[in-house]
């Protein structure tokens, strides 16, 4: 493997999980394999492997160059990987740096909903933009008794002026 960059300023890409953190996950959920163990032996790739019954997933932090097929890998590739071991009926933890914000609101109770490269309206004109790439998740609270009451509904979502409209009925400023 290659990495592309370093984390931070220090450029390490490898980091250990804290014994104490892996003692207490690996009591809970009973690891029998590390498809990416630390020192990887030569010519292993933990996303090629087939994977334990119990797998304790510490991946990369970073994106690296593929030395065999030259593609780059990061975080996606791995929770592919995860997610296909878990379709053969194998678990996998997988640890990976998240915003705090994105755990509160999981914690909370949110549903999350893929939108999708969303092509974000600009607010001048109200003209698409070309999406940024990335998925946007769609976090949604809901109180246990919540009615929905006054819920509008936008026929065209491309018809500026029906966004327009609705901020105004709803005190959004759109002249930023």
């Amino acid at each position: 493997m290659t990495y592309s960059k370093g984390n931070m300023k220090d450029n390490k890409h490898y980091w250990l999980t804290p014994p104490a953190l892996f003692e207490r996950l690996s009591l809970e959920f009973g690891f029998d394999y590390d498809p990416c163990p630390f020192p990887k032996p030569e010519d292993y790739d933990g996303l090629r492997a087939d994977w334990g019954e119990s797998n304790y997933v510490n991946p990369p932090f970073g994106t690296y160059i593929d030395l065999i097929d030259g593609k780059k890998k990061g975080p996606t590739a791995w929770a592919k990987k995860a997610i296909k071991e878990f379709k053969k009926g194998k678990r996998a933890v997988l640890v990976y740096p998240l915003d705090k914000w994105v755990l509160m609101l999981l914690e909370n109770g949110a549903r999350v909903k893929n939108l999708g490269d969303v092509k974000w309206c600009s607010i001048e004109d109200g003209s698409a933009g070309t999406g940024t790439g990335q998925h946007v998740a769609c976090f949604i609270l809901d109180p246990p008794n919540f009615k929905k009451k006054g819920t509008k509904k936008l026929e065209n979502l491309s018809d500026f002026s029906g966004l327009q409209k609705m901020s105004n009925q709803s005190k959004i400023n759109f002249d930023l």
